[in-house]
């Protein structure tokens, strides 16, 4: 298989996976390559695969028993059900995720509608547009990475560079609020809105606007990821 060489792509590392999945003859029940091995094939970072198969196990896709490895999910169905399970075993630091989060991208957000430069705010819109693209194409890693996107242009036009820093940190090594959040049932669309909501408050030039707007936005999704947690999906 050709090897990836744009490290930390992680829809690339995912479709490359599902492509060894089918192309390697790996049925339900199998045992799947290492993260070791998956590192040298795809020649990717340990972390890229590590989050690559984090999102499929939150899918469904495959589960990982520790200290046996990673295996193929027995059934399409069982994916539900293995979101359900990754959700409660990731609780503590999915509800540390947003607490932070509630914390930091509020204030962001306010001081992005007071300095964002026409260009970040045009970057912002065409991330928007992205998302909604892949949510059609129900690609939900490429919404998760687009939704990453949004929140660290963002960080970044606040021209703090210690807030740009510490939100690039988080989308590249805490991944579980992206993916509970928008493996969700029906959060994905939510967040367009959501989103938008936040964008138009800063092409605005509102302040308390764009702060009220990402708060709400945070709070909405985890409250959802709670609701998932205490229905069971």
């Amino acid at each position: 298989m050709e090897a990836i060489t744009k490290i930390r792509l992680s829809e690339q590392v995912i479709t490359a996976i599902e492509k060894m999945i089918a192309e390697d003859g790996f049925q339900a029940g199998d045992k799947f390559y290492s993260e070791n091995q998956l590192t040298k094939r795809l020649n990717v970072s340990r972390s890229s695969v590590r989050e690559a198969v984090r999102i499929l196990e939150a899918t469904g896709k495959v589960r990982v028993e520790h200290g046996k490895g990673i295996f193929i999910s027995d059934r399409v169905e069982e994916q539900f059900a293995a979101f359900r399970t990754w959700l409660k075993e990731n609780e503590q630091p999915i509800t540390e995720h947003f607490e932070v989060r509630l914390m930091i991208d509020p204030k962001a957000a306010g001081y992005a509608a007071r300095k964002a430069e026409p260009e970040e705010i045009d970057r912002l819109e065409q991330v928007c547009r992205d998302f909604a693209d892949t949510a059609e194409e129900r690609n939900t890693a490429a919404v998760i990475k687009c939704d990453e996107e949004f929140h660290r242009i963002l960080a970044k036009s606040t021209k703090n560079r210690t807030l740009y820093i510490l939100m690039r940190s988080m989308t590249e090594s805490m991944s579980e609020g992206w993916i509970s959040s928008l493996h969700t049932p029906g959060r994905i669309e939510k967040t367009i809105g959501e989103h938008r909501a936040i964008l138009q408050a800063i092409k605005e030039r509102d302040p308390e606007g764009a702060e009220r707007a990402m708060t709400a936005h945070l709070q909405n999704a985890l409250s959802d990821i709670r609701s998932s947690m205490e229905n069971g999906g």
